[in-house]
């Protein structure tokens, strides 16, 4: 049974993130969370950036928390780590820090609440591997597509080497004519100084 729900979910996971790409954060990352906001027939997106206090990772169901201080108000905001309102999640900062939930930031404000930075370098993504598949069904369709355009190039080429070599056989035959009335012209000048 639960090898069943496993796989199921593994095959969620992979359509939900087979358009965009998850970048791999932790607790104290500052991370900006672009969302898609329906209005009626309007859709826009706006942005939420904030410190992450929580991560919970339960497959499908994972969340991440970001807490921010908006107007000298704290605001929290839980976000589910694969929602499909998510159009894009990109890491700002990287903290430094020994916890896992920063639930005391809560009471902190100012430079208390401050997380150091730190630097780890270039972190894989954490869910990037569909989207470099997406990219390879891309390629195949462009490469299927390329080959029927080169098809159509090779027949386009045909008929204009026929074309240019027209041209070629009309500017001798006019070359020869222009030679032949040169040729006329300068017999007559002959005749007429004689």
């Amino acid at each position: 049974m639960n090898n069943l729900l496993e796989k199921f979910e593994k095959k969620q996971i992979e359509n939900l993130t087979s358009k965009k790409r998850i970048p791999a954060f932790r607790p104290g990352d500052t991370i900006k969370v672009t969302l898609k906001i329906t209005e009626g027939d309007k859709s826009r997106l706006q942005s939420f950036e904030g410190t992450c206090i929580a991560r919970k990772n339960n497959s499908v169901n994972s969340k991440f928390t970001l807490r921010k201080i908006s107007h000298g108000e704290g605001v929290e905001r839980v976000f589910p780590l694969f929602s499909t309102n998510i159009d894009k999640i990109e890491v700002i900062r990287k903290g430094n820090v020994k916890r896992a939930k920063l639930y005391y930031l809560r009471d902190r404000t100012g430079k208390s609440a401050r997380i150091a930075d730190r630097d780890r370098g270039d972190e894989i993504d954490q869910y990037a591997i569909t989207e470099e598949e997406v990219k390879s069904e891309e390629r195949s369709k462009d490469n299927g597509t390329e080959e029927n355009q080169t098809e159509s190039i090779e027949q386009n080429t045909q008929p204009k080497a026929q074309e240019e070599q027209i041209k070629k056989e009309d500017a001798q035959k006019e070359s020869i004519k222009s030679e032949a009335s040169t040729e006329e012209v300068e017999k007559k000048t002959d005749e007429q100084s004689k």
